[in-house]
C-alpha cells in the first residue's frame, strides 16, 4: 500500500510585498522538512511575486501555484491574467472559486468550471474551492450546496484531461477569515467523504479533498489525521514562513 502523503499549503491572498515573498520563500528552501515525502507542500504567493518565488523555490519539492487566472489564453480581458502566463511566471497550480471571488468578484459555478477546464488543458493542477455560507450551513444545505459546486467545477473538463490531477478544498465560507470559526474534525470528514462520492459520480474516481478553515497549529494534526483529509489549506496561520514551516513538521510528525 502506497504511503499515505499529504498537502499542505498557503494563499498569501492580497498579502507580501516582493521583499516579503522572497523573505518568506529563502526561509522555506532551507527547510529540511520539505524534503519529507510525507507532505506536498504549496504557496500561492499574489501575481507580482510568483516569478521570484518559483526561482528561489526551483529544484524543491514545493509547488507555486495563482490565486485566480482568465480561462480565455489571451484577449481583450483587461486586467485578468491567463493560463499561459501564470505558467510562464512559474505557476504549477492555481486556486479557483474562493469564497472571497464568489462573494464579492462575481464568480459562478459558470466560470470556474470554464477555468478548470482552461487549467488541465494546460498543464496546470487547478485546486477548486467549494464551501457553504453560514446561512446555507444553518439552513442544513450543505450537502446540496457542496455537490452542486463539485459537479458544477469538473462539468467541462476534456475528455483527454478527465485522468488529470485536480485538487478540491473545502473551506465553509463561516470558518475562513479572522472572524472564522473552526469546523468540527468529524463535520469535515463527513463532508469529505461526501465530495469525495460527488466527484466518483462526475469523474469516475474521487479526489484529493483538502480542508481550508481556521487551520492552526492547535488543531491540524487532528484535522490532517481525518481519513477523509489529503491535506490542509492555511490561512494567516501559514503566513509567516515559522508558522508554515511548523504545521507542515507538526502534520509530517503526526504521520510518523
Amino acid at each position: 500500500m502506497a504511503k499515505r502523503q499529504l498537502w499542505i499549503g498557503t494563499s498569501w491572498k492580497m498579502n507580501k510585498v516582493r521583499a516579503e515573498a522572497r523573505a518568506f520563500a529563502t526561509a522555506l528552501a532551507a527547510a529540511p522538512i520539505i524534503g519529507d515525502a510525507r507532505v506536498q507542500p504549496f504557496v500561492i504567493p499574489p501575481f507580482t511575486s510568483i516569478a521570484e518565488v518559483a526561482a528561489l523555490l526551483a529544484g524543491t519539492r514545493v509547488r507555486v501555484g495563482a490565486q485566480n487566472m482568465h480561462w480565455a489564453d489571451a484577449g481583450a480581458w483587461t486586467g485578468e491574467i491567463s493560463p499561459l502566463m501564470i505558467k510562464d511566471a512559474g505557476a504549477t497550480l492555481v486556486e479557483l472559486g474562493h469564497s472571497e471571488r464568489r462573494t464579492h468578484f462575481g464568480e459562478t459555478d459558470e466560470t470556474v468550471a470554464l477555468k478548470t477546464a482552461a487549467a488541465l488543458a494546460h498543464g496546470v493542477t487547478p485546486l477548486v474551492c467549494i464551501g457553504e455560507t453560514r446561512a446555507e450551513f444553518d439552513a442544513g444545505r450543505t450537502a446540496e450546496v457542496l455537490a452542486r459546486q463539485v459537479s458544477a467545477a469538473l462539468s467541462r473538463i476534456a475528455p483527454a484531461h478527465r485522468g488529470d490531477a485536480v485538487l478540491l478544498a473545502y473551506e465553509p465560507v463561516w470558518s475562513i477569515g479572522e472572524g472564522g470559526t473552526p469546523a468540527e474534525p468529524g463535520f469535515v470528514n463527513k463532508q469529505h467523504g461526501l465530495i469525495k462520492q460527488q466527484t466518483e459520480r462526475a469523474l469516475g474516481r474521487a479526489l484529493p479533498v483538502l480542508y481550508g478553515g481556521s487551520v492552526n497549529p492547535g488543531n491540524c494534526r487532528e484535522l490532517a489525521a481525518q481519513s477523509n483529509v489529503d491535506g490542509l489549506f492555511i490561512g494567516r496561520s501559514a503566513w509567516a514562513a515559522g508558522g508554515y514551516i511548523g504545521i507542515l513538521e507538526s502534520v509530517a510528525g503526526a504521520m510518523a
